[in-house]
């Protein structure tokens, strides 16, 4: 089988979710490279890293405040209203302006580098987010002009919040989503499984005493509800002096992994946008792991092994867990299990060249 030339583009690692991808790939034996536009805020490894301005700044936080609709900049735990499907970003004429203003500072570095990396010669360019480098989309629609194959790839909120870019989802060949929501939010879309490297998981210390240790990692409170989740464990702690609350927040990744391997229970969010990479991370780690999930899912893969929580019954699903360690531990190896299958990023790859007509030898 040929091996491929594929390029993917990201605004942001956001998570490392597009050098998971461009990892697994190189396992395959393609030739993948990744292009960030903005800087490595998450102190993730990548590949090109632009750094360009004006992504993620005091400045644009604040213009944003000014001049984007706060639909698109509300991030909840709960669904939105959907209405058009799919939504299409559109900007207000503010936003345009400044918008363009920032593109022209960009443009110098960003010719420079598709010159010096034979920009326009990969089989498969994978869009990790529905952007580009502009707006505009020129350059996605002249690869598209040239036979290229354009991937699209949502991996957050982009899909609920922004939309879609238009002209992109247009000429898009597959869209796909590692958001099991997002199937909501566009009529042609297909789930993959969030893609996770598992080598980078610390091994979990198990302490041999008797206090329960509950872990959370709110980046976002107000998206994750963090604040009922923490009231509830409060209550908890109140009436149980075993309870540790081990709460992760504002350190880098790797003293992160490591604050979540002490944990005997994780809780992940509430709400109905399901679980994300603190769930993954955790089952990784063989944890028994609370999260809320999205509409659907349970019936579409019933052996999950998440204890589903949600406001009414988070206390009563704590008690069941710090009252039987035998339970606790049963959950979390069928977690290890579990995930280590479902989210391995080779096999979510292989998925997504099955979707794209490319078979694997491997």
């Amino acid at each position: 089988m040929k091996k491929m030339k594929i390029l993917h583009i990201a605004p942001f690692n956001y998570a490392g979710v597009p050098m998971i991808f461009v990892n697994a790939e190189r396992k395959l034996g393609h030739y993948s490279r990744l292009i960030v536009l903005g800087a490595n805020i998450q102190e993730r490894p990548g590949d090109i890293y632009l750094n360009l301005p004006f992504l993620d700044s005091v400045f644009v936080r604040l213009a944003k405040r000014f001049f984007t609709p706060l639909h698109r900049r509300l991030i909840s735990y709960d669904t939105q209203p959907i209405g058009e499907i799919p939504k299409i970003w559109k900007p207000s004429t503010p936003e345009k302006m400044l918008i363009k203003l920032r593109e022209k500072v960009w443009q110098r570095r960003i010719d420079k580098l598709l010159e010096h990396m034979d920009f326009y010669n990969f089989d498969i360019y994978q869009l990790d987010g529905g952007l580009g480098f502009y707006r505009d989309s020129g350059i996605i629609r002249e690869l598209k002009k040239k036979g290229r194959k354009i991937v699209v790839c949502y991996t957050g909120s982009d899909l609920r919040t922004r939309g879609v870019i238009k002209e992109i989802d247009k000429i898009s060949d597959v869209n796909i989503t590692v958001e099991f929501d997002h199937l909501s939010y566009h009529p042609d879309i297909k789930y993959v499984p969030f893609p996770f490297d598992f080598s980078s998981l610390p091994q979990r210390k198990i302490s041999g005493s008797e206090s329960v240790v509950i872990g959370h990692a709110p980046t976002n409170r107000k998206a994750k509800g963090s604040d009922f989740i923490i009231s509830v464990l409060k209550e908890l702690q109140a009436e149980n002096p075993q309870v540790i609350i081990n709460l992760i927040e504002g350190m880098p990744y790797k003293k992160a992994l490591e604050k979540k391997s002490e944990c005997d229970i994780f809780i992940d969010q509430i709400g109905n946008l399901g679980y994300g990479i603190n769930s993954i991370e955790s089952m990784g780690m063989g944890i028994a792991t609370c999260s809320c999930l999205a509409q659907g899912f349970k019936e579409a893969f019933p052996d999950n092994p998440f204890v589903e929580i949600n406001k009414e019954n988070l206390k009563q699903k704590l008690q069941m867990l710090i009252n039987n360690k035998n339970l606790r531990e049963s959950i979390g190896n069928k977690s290890m299990e579990w995930v280590r299958e479902f989210h391995d990023s080779v096999q979510v790859v292989k998925k997504i060249h099955r979707i794209i007509n490319i078979s694997e030898t491997q």
